[in-house]
């Protein structure tokens, strides 16, 4: 894939993603979540190449400064990642995030412990991560599920479930309910402003 290509795809997942989205040259300039992966994907190949470790970690922190979001270059991330209201996430090294993830601000994926192996989360494709959640240590959640704000996960969950909790618990995800709307639009609309 182009690199026009990519951006054209992580302007399109930030429209999709926030209803708040003016359009693709505010998301453009605008969301820090959206610097900071691109930001990333050049920081990421560059920590390919142990030569360029130091100035990958360098420009990183100076991301981390400008966004207020912390991705190490060691992370490997999927298409279509959003970061929404950016401040206060971070991403350890070796974190794994599938495709179409969503993350909203305060965001944890952290490590456990000290060793230098697999020490942080495996997200699947799809997956929503609330507010202030924190997912610590080489979980992995599976593939279209919903962790919940404030949650902290630190055990395996699988693919289609609902995270809420401290520590977190995992339940399967009822497809009819959540997606229903939370309101019926004919609760909250006045008839009279069609008459």
């Amino acid at each position: 894939m182009t690199f026009f290509a990519r951006l054209r795809e992580d302007l399109q997942a930030a429209g999709s993603h926030d209803p708040a989205a003016r359009g693709t040259a505010e998301n453009f300039f605008i969301y820090s979540g959206l610097h900071a992966i691109w930001v990333h994907r050049l920081t990421h190949k560059m920590w390919q190449n142990p030569a360029l470790r130091f100035p990958a970690r360098a420009l990183s922190q100076l991301t981390r400064a400008l966004t207020g979001i912390e991705i190490h270059p060691g992370a490997t991330i999927g298409r279509r990642f959003f970061i929404d209201h950016g401040m206060g996430v971070v991403i350890g090294e070796t974190t794994e995030i599938g495709d179409d993830v969503m993350l909203y601000q305060g965001v944890t994926l952290g490590g456990r412990s000290l060793a230098k192996v697999k020490r942080h989360p495996t997200l699947g494709d799809r997956v929503t991560v609330g507010a202030g959640a924190k997912v610590l240590g080489p979980v992995v959640i599976g593939s279209d599920s919903a962790i919940g704000a404030n949650a902290v996960v630190v055990k395996d969950a699988p693919a289609e479930s609902i995270l809420t909790g401290i520590p977190a618990t995992w339940r399967h995800r009822d497809a009819k309910r959540e997606t229903a709307p939370a309101v019926d639009p004919a609760e909250y609309i006045d008839p009279a402003m069609y008459i």
